[in-house]
């Protein structure tokens, strides 16, 4: 069976084709204003790298923000049920997984099926949130890729208490002011994120294996202060932004929740 998933995130739409549950190939794309146009044109770059037709997908499942607008879809599933099937398919032993994408965070705790059975989303405020890091980089003055490793070279923890990025910009510029170092400020905005994550997830309840997927899961600054908030070990996938697109590509496979539209 052939099986296609493509997550309409905020920011990005993902591809993931497999073929009994091996990834032939994947892509990604801004979203950008017209979102079921940029899903059109990297689901048939994905195609192409496959080797395939659209005619040769069996099914192709949605997910995301904006999966009423992806096309070529004959079914979907919430993004919750994808990071729990996604993340168990990666890590068997996986019992929670959490997803810290662009525009919320989201924790989804799974059976030994790999079914989400309960979850969790903290979608009031980006500053639990990629958005926020960005934010924060600019007024840092530095790239974005930059900031998770600046943030390891810190010396020491400063409290940053704001609970919303504007306010969090002139925390940023207080501390600037103050002559705190670039890299210490960075570790207070990854470990303030950090903590509305941990305080999201312990919510739900913490059931190891902990699994972390979705964009910010590659920013190493905030990997290590979640462990540290945490205080567990977390699994991480060598692409964590496409683990909500395979959990999709996954559900004709595994037969387990979603819907047919």
């Amino acid at each position: 069976m052939i099986t296609a998933g493509i997550d309409m995130g905020a920011k990005n739409v993902k591809v993931v084709i497999l073929k009994d549950g091996e990834i032939l190939a994947k892509g990604q794309t801004l979203s950008g204003f017209d979102q079921k146009a940029a899903a059109e044109k990297v689901f048939n770059e994905v195609l192409t790298e496959a080797g395939l037709s659209r005619e040769k997908i069996d099914h192709v499942v949605a997910t995301g923000a904006g999966k009423d607008v992806a096309p070529y879809a004959n079914g979907e599933i919430s993004m919750m049920g994808a990071d729990a099937l996604g993340g168990f398919f990666l890590f068997p032993s996986a019992r929670t997984v959490i997803d810290v994408g662009a525009e919320e965070g989201r924790a989804v705790k799974c059976d030994d099926k790999g079914k989400m059975v309960d979850f969790v989303i903290n979608e009031r405020c980006a500053a639990g949130a990629g958005t926020f890091v960005e934010a924060m980089s600019r007024a840092l003055e530095i790239e974005l890729e930059e900031i998770g490793a600046l943030s390891l070279k810190a010396e020491r923890a400063v409290p940053m208490n704001a609970q919303c990025t504007i306010f969090a910009e002139s925390e940023v510029v207080t501390l600037i002011h103050e002559k705190t170092s670039k890299a210490d400020i960075a570790r207070a905005i990854h470990d303030a994120i950090a903590d509305r994550i941990a305080s999201m997830t312990r919510r739900l309840g913490i059931q190891k294996d902990v699994v972390l997927v979705g964009g910010v899961a590659k920013n190493v600054g905030f990997v290590s202060s979640l462990k540290k908030t945490l205080g567990v070990n977390l699994l991480v996938p060598e692409e964590p932004e496409f683990v909500g697109a395979l959990g999709a590509a996954l559900l004709p496979q595994k037969g387990i929740g979603g819907s047919e539209k």
